[in-house]
């Protein structure tokens, strides 16, 4: 069988709306007698009658029906997205989902997008905080946030932040009433603030590294969160040792409401990359997002 073109099935389409092949000539700005021509070369091919012609109407046969039903959806898909492409020549628009720790969010993310959102009201930015490395693809998300250690080798990553570091913190209250450790081992006399993560099967193991020698503590304690925002409460409330990032320890260290131990064992990480697949088609919103996220320092 020849292959039915695009235009072909459009012009069944138009027949079968208009139940006329004037008004649906008229309406595609070709001659009744090219409409009608089309028509029955597209039934030729596929061996079957799509229309029934009587002098005054036209009506649907079964298998035109059925056509109808499973082409004018995808017919109306096209147009529509036809239509968003060439609306993205003119102004960037459009949803882009995203989904981050809190941490990246507030950090990274939001600051920048604060800056970027105003000037283009047409795009619009979904942020799901979620500290599991999600399949983006499978979970329709654009794009994922994690640091560039966590970032699977068949997605395009860029940089949007700087390398990070983590620190081990405690309020004055807590540490006054105990020694202060000296090694990462020492922590499991301490009590400490634990952070759940879905990819670790359960409590995040603090991670340290120091003269090339890495090493994973298992610590206990009172209190279990699941995000990083919580675990700093705890630690400023003096109710154990917290494992988090530098940034967010450092104004509370400046005023002498934490302090920080192990910090010889505590390196820089790779900072936040912002990861999405290799075959992704991007439109102009999303690349003028990854454009604004980038790192440039």
């Amino acid at each position: 069988m020849q292959r039915t073109s695009l235009d072909d099935l459009v012009a069944l389409v138009a027949v079968a709306r208009e139940r006329s092949f004037t008004k649906a000539a008229a309406k595609l700005a070709v001659s009744q007698s090219a409409l009608s021509q089309t028509i029955r070369q597209l039934e030729t091919r596929l061996g079957i009658r799509l229309l029934t012609r009587t002098t005054r109407s036209v009506g649907l046969t079964e298998a035109g029906e059925r056509l109808l039903g499973t082409v004018a959806p995808r017919l109306e898909e096209i147009e529509a997205e036809l239509a968003a492409v060439s609306e993205l020549r003119r102004t960037p628009a459009g949803t882009i989902r995203i989904t981050a720790g809190d941490h990246a969010i507030r950090s990274i993310l939001w600051p920048k997008l604060e800056k970027l959102l105003p000037r283009y009201p047409d795009i619009r930015v979904e942020l799901a905080i979620d500290y599991g490395l999600t399949d983006i693809v499978a979970e329709r998300y654009d794009a994922g946030v994690r640091l560039g250690e966590q970032v699977a080798r068949d997605m395009i990553a860029v940089r949007i932040g700087p390398d990070i570091r983590f620190a081990v913190i405690g309020s004055k209250s807590y540490l006054s009433e105990r020694p202060s450790p000296r090694t990462p081992q020492d922590l499991v006399a301490h009590r400490c603030i634990n952070l759940r993560l879905p990819t670790y099967g359960g409590l995040y193991a603090w991670e340290f590294e120091k003269d090339g020698r890495e090493m994973k503590v298992r610590v206990e304690g009172q209190l279990v969160f699941n995000g990083i925002f919580e675990v700093l409460d705890a630690a400023l409330a003096g109710f154990g040792l917290a494992y988090v990032p530098e940034d967010l320890a450092r104004p509370h260290l400046a005023k002498g409401r934490l302090q920080q131990v192990l910090e010889d064992w505590c390196v820089p990480w790779s900072g936040y990359h912002l990861y999405y697949p290799s075959r992704r088609q991007s439109s102009a919103a999303f690349a003028l997002m990854v454009d604004a996220l980038r790192h440039r320092g």
